[in-house]
Order: C-alpha cells, then structure tokens, then sequence
C-alpha cells in the first residue's frame, strides 16, 4: 500500500502507507531532511488538528511535528528554521519555553509550572517557585538550559485519555495542568462529546501538556540563540483573584546574529524608554497617590500643548466642530448605549442624590446627547463633531506601564454623522486624514488591518454587512494593503485599525475608523431626510491618535526624547558665557519668546561647557551661545543638535527656527539618549 501527497509546487509524492512527515522530507532528499524541524500539513478535504492544551486547530494549512502521520491527499510543505519564516520561529521559541521550564524544574524541585506560550519576540512561562527568585538568578537558568540544548533530548509526543492525564500531572504534583485538563474534560462533556485525548511533550525527564509542534530534539534549539529577557508577576489565567505567578520572558532565534540584533534592540529600547525620558526631561510622573493617574509638569503640558495646537487646527481645517462632554452621565445611558453590557468590568462609578452615575470611559453617548439637543435636517449632514475628551478606565494594577497603559487619558475622538449614501466618502476622508496626521508626526509606514463582526455584537446582520462592505470598499479604492482580522471588530460595529511602526520596527495601534449602525438606533437619533420624513444616520466613531498621553509615549520613544522642533518644550536654550553678557542673553530670550518660540535662559553659575552638555541632555534642538563677540555684533553662536553652526544675526536664527516650526521639518536623524 502507498499514499499519495502533494509538494508545495504541486509535484505529487508517493510514499509507503503509515509515512511521517519526517519520511516525507528524507524522499525529497537527505540534506532537506536533516534541516526539517517540522511540517506545514493541508489535510485532504479538511480535518481536524491536533488536540492538547484545549483546544482543537482548524481544517487547512498547520503546523505539525516530524512524526506526524500523513494520509492520502495531504498537502505537504518542510519546514526549515529560518529567521526569515515567522512559523519555524514560532515553533523555536515555542520549544525554547520548555526548555526554560525544564531548566527551572532541575534547579528548583517541586516549582509548580503553568503555561508558557509564545508571544511577539519571545516567549514567557509562568511559575511558583517554592522560594522567590529575581533576574539575578537568570545566569543560573541559561546555563542549565544550555546543557539541556547539549543534551540533545529527543522530543516525543504522545496523546493520552484525559483521566491518564490527569493521573500523569496528578502524581507530579502539577495542579495548573490539572486544573486545565479538567476544564477541556468538563467543557467536553457540557456540549455532550467524549472525554477529549490530550497531547504532552516528554523531552528527557521533562513532561508538558501541549499542542505543539515541537523541535524534535532540544538540540535544535541551538547554542547561544536564546536569552532570558525580563521577570514580572502575572496572576494564574490573568485573573486577580487568583495567585499571583512568577512570569520569566525570554526569545530565541534561529541565528547567534538574529538574537545580537534583538538584544541590541532591546537595549536601545531601554535607553529609549519613555518612563525614563519623562523623568530625565521632567515631563510627567506616576505617584501613589493616584496609581495609573500622569501628572504632567510644566515642560510636558508644553509638549501636550504643541500636539494638541496642532490637532486641532488640522481639524477646524477638515471641518470639524469641537464638543466638550462631561465626565460623569447616568448609568441609564450607558445601559441603552450598550457599554454597561460590553464594558461595566472597567467603568467606574459613584451616586448623586441617590442615582446611580458612572464615569465615562467613552465619549461616544455624550457626543449623540449633543446631537440630540436638537431638530437635525439631512442639509446639516455630513455633521462632524471632535472631542478631546478624557475618560476612565478601571485597568487592572499589573497591566499599567506608564503612558502607555493608564487609567485616565484623554481620546482625540470624533463622531461623524453622515447618510448612509456619504458614508463611503467620509469613510475614505478619514482613511486620508489619517495618513496626513501621521506623516507630519514622522510616521509614514502604516499597517492597516480590518476588523469584522465579533461573536458578541449588537445591531442586525444586515447593519453588519453593510458597514463591513463599506469599509472593505473604500481600502479598496484606495488601494491600501490590509490585514482581514475576522470576529475582532467593535461590539457595535466593524473597524478599521492603524498601526504605526517606530524607529526600532515596532508596531502601535493607534488610529481606527468605526462603522456603527447601531447605537443612532440605541439613542433614538434621526434626521429629516428631503422627503420631510425621519431617518436614521449612520455614526462614524474615530480617533487618529488614540490617546494623547500613549501617543506622546510612542514620540518619546520614537525620537529618543530628541523631538522635532515643533514638539520640542525648550525650542532654543540661550547660553552666556559670563555674568557681564547676561543682559544681552536676556534680551535673546525675550525676543525669541517675543516670536511666540518656547525658549529658556540658563545664567547658572556652572561652566558653559556642562551648560551645553545639558542642554544637549534635555533634547534642546538650539543651542544659543552668546559671548563678548555675539554682544558687539547683535548675534548668537548657534548649536544644532549637537553641531555648531556657527555665529547669525538674532533675526537670522530666529527667522530660521521659526520656519522649521511652521513647516513641522522633522530632525535629520534620531539618537538614542546617552546611557547610564
């Protein structure tokens, strides 16, 4: 008897019945079998994929291990481990992990392990140690997993009935695989279906329970191709009230070249981390007092100012009208609106003379409430209102990482009521907007992705077809590149997400366009159409940058805190040589502030060149020095970003940084900040 598979070039391949994937690669040939890892299997007319931690894949292209049977029909693609190929990378870091949880179990016995998936650029896996343990102990851990890697354990899967199952982590004393055993048991026999088979991983003495696939020796996973990255506390199924783990990160590469580069990566992004530009620049900073809550200072209400000055005047030039909503409404609203349903577990809320009233961690049903306030006529349409609106958001304590996750924060959202035959054009209008704002902020690569209906969703089908069709139609005509992220839309409706890649390759979903039918019926909005009858517009929900505070972040880090011109809270720093050249330095000042330039006068008594040497530490982009030749010819001896350029005339330098402002130039290279 022989089987039949097909290559990724269409080629047919006979091989003898009962074949492997790893038999598959040895027929193609020997040196392609000695590179395989793994297997991209396409079942013949679909199937089912391997079961194991709880849940089974879908029909088509997976993943699978070497030993993995084939049957008549199947599609067959070898996997090599490439840095290049995001699939071999997965399975390595996947095998990495328990590698990691291995190396923890022989230094410390009797930890108990919970999961340990792969994640963007690594991988973590969480524990309970018997005794706690710190990044100091990371050393200690990366040897013992390279004598695992020398090792070269064969890595064997099998699949057990789930009694066997938990019978096996049972004895070894694992209680968060058997808690999760019994939950894929007990969601069996709730939709009435036999106890499933579950599948564990046995390298060496190590045994997990997993879906894999997996290398097939803990060799492959290489010398000097993983690091341990960072440690945290996570709770167990990430929820609070269960007890808090240990969570170790790692990443693994399939090159020694491809790890150096993350890590130096990894390191630029620490030098670059905005926490630390907001402390060094006296930005903004996080207290006790109010845990998740910024406190801006002077110089980042200077930089908050810079961004907001700019938002809306390219929104007053789009035609924008700007709202001011309040922060508290009554939880009747949000109950039609449909967020205390989707939402209450991050709502806060309190009572006023005996009613109940949550603070709102949206601004959408302000917005209708303004639109309700009066009579609405199809001539006013398209009606677009923006808000700054700050909102509240109960974030759990183990998610929050400074500007980026916060409990409060202000969305630069925007509502656009239009009928349903303008949506497709306003559509397209923020689509373009949106591309604009960025680019001027110095971000131009933008990844577009497109989010569809999720299981839970309000609105009729008919409302979901046409918005999701809408929006696939305008990316169309536009000619944009997207992601289909089918079931990941808004609760009332689809959307389209824009994510923005920083200087060191990494993506932020920040801009998202929302089409929602539902909620103008929920509130009961209407307009009076030509025909002197009322109809019910369609709501665009929009916001470019997202949050105000996160985005400022994302430019922190982005810029080293070296921020464009415009950004920038001191725009020039003016410098005198010695206490007889202070008045004219004086004078400087007060004519460029007289420009409307944010500028600032450091007479201190500390030498000019530690002066300089701050003001470069603080980002300033003009440095104006100013000695005895600069007084006798109305001058000043410009620094740029840490180049002279030399000694101007006042209204030269000042004309000059002037039309940088104006034309939002952006800096000719970005520098991570200096190191410790």
């Amino acid at each position: 008897m022989s089987l039949h598979v097909t290559l990724p070039d269409g080629s047919p391949l006979d091989l003898p019945d009962g074949a492997t994937a790893l038999d598959a690669a040895q027929a193609i040939g020997p040196r392609l079998a000695k590179a395989a890892i793994a297997a991209s299997v396409t079942p013949a007319g679909g199937g089912e994929g391997a079961g194991g931690e709880g849940a089974a894949g879908a029909a088509g292209p997976r993943p699978v291990d070497l030993s993995h049977e084939l049957h008549d029909g199947d599609g067959v693609a070898i996997i090599t481990l490439k840095d290049d190929d995001p699939v071999a990378v997965d399975i390595l870091r996947h095998s990495a992990a328990h590698v990691l949880a291995q190396a923890v179990l022989r230094l410390w016995p009797g930890t108990a392990y919970a999961i340990g998936p792969t994640i963007e650029n690594g991988f973590y896996y969480d524990f309970r140690f018997v005794e706690p343990i710190s990044d100091a102990d990371f050393a200690r851990i990366e040897e013992e997993m390279a004598k695992i890697v020398a090792e070269d354990l064969p890595v064997a899967r099998r699949e057990v009935p789930g009694q066997e199952a938990l019978d096996l982590f049972g004895a070894a004393q694992q209680p968060f695989k058997v808690e999760l055993i019994e939950d894929l048991v007990a969601a069996a026999a709730g939709e009435g279906r036999d106890a499933p088979t579950i599948s564990v991983y046995t390298q060496g003495e190590f045994t997990d329970l997993c879906r894999g696939p997996h290398l097939p020796s803990t060799g492959r996973v290489g010398k000097g191709t993983f690091k341990l990255t960072s440690l945290a506390g996570a709770y167990w199924r990430g929820d609070e009230k269960n007890q808090m783990l240990t969570r170790i990160y790692g990443t693994a590469f399939a090159s020694k070249e491809a790890l150096a580069a993350h890590l130096e990566a990894l390191e630029m992004a620490r030098q670059r981390d905005h926490r630390r530009i907001g402390r060094d620049l006296d930005l903004f900073s996080f207290h006790e007092e109010g845990p998740g809550f910024p406190f801006f200072h002077p110089k980042g209400m200077r930089l908050w100012n810079a961004m907001v000055d700019f938002w809306r005047e390219q929104h007053v030039k789009a035609g924008y009208e700007e709202l001011r909503t309040p922060l508290i409404l009554r939880r009747e609203l949000w109950e039609r609106s449909g967020h205390w349903e989707n939402y209450k577990d991050y709502m806060y809320f309190t009572e006023i003379d005996g009613q109940p009233f949550a603070v709102k961690p949206m601004n959408c049903p302000g917005g209708l409430l303004v639109y309700k306030s009066r009579r609405r006529s199809y001539r006013d349409l398209p009606l677009k209102f923006a808000e700054l609106g700050e909102v509240h958001r109960h974030e759990l304590s183990g998610v929050l990482h400074g500007l980026f996750r916060v409990r409060y924060f202000t969305q630069d959202d925007a509502h656009i009521y239009c009928t349903p035959e303008q949506l497709k054009d306003e559509v397209a209008g923020v689509v373009r907007f949106m591309h604009h704002i960025y680019a001027a902020f110095g971000f131009t690569d933008v990844h577009i992705e497109l989010s569809t209906r999720p299981p839970k969703a309000i609105g009729s089908d008919e409302m979901w077809e046409l918005a999701e069709s809408t929006l696939a139609a305008v990316l169309a005509d536009e000619k944009i590149d997207y992601q289909l992220n089918p079931g990941d839309g808004a609760f009332y409706g689809p959307k389209i997400d824009f994510h923005i890649r920083d200087v060191m390759g990494r993506t932020w979903q920040c801009g998202t366009i929302q089409v929602d039918f539902a909620m103008p019926e929920r509130l009961d909005i209407t307009y009076t159409g030509a025909d002197n009858e009322e109809h019910r517009p369609v709501m665009i929900h929009r916001a470019m940058l997202g949050s105000i505070e996160r985005f400022m972040g994302i430019l922190l880090e982005h810029y080293g805190g070296a921020l464009p011109t415009w950004l920038a809270p001191e725009q020039a720093l003016v410098i005198p040589v010695s206490d007889r050249h202070q008045a004219y330095a004086a004078k400087v000042r007060d004519a460029l502030f007289a420009c409307g330039l944010r500028v600032a006068l450091d007479d201190r008594g500390e030498s000019v060149g530690r002066r300089i040497r701050d003001g470069q530490l603080q980002k300033v982009p003009y440095l104006l020095v100013v000695g005895e030749r600069e007084v006798q010819a109305a001058a000043v001896s410009v620094r740029y970003r840490g180049q002279e350029k030399g000694s101007m005339p006042l209204d030269e330098v000042a004309a000059l940084i002037l039309a940088e402002v104006r034309e939002r130039e952006l800096p000719p290279a970005v520098e991570p900040p200096a190191a410790d």
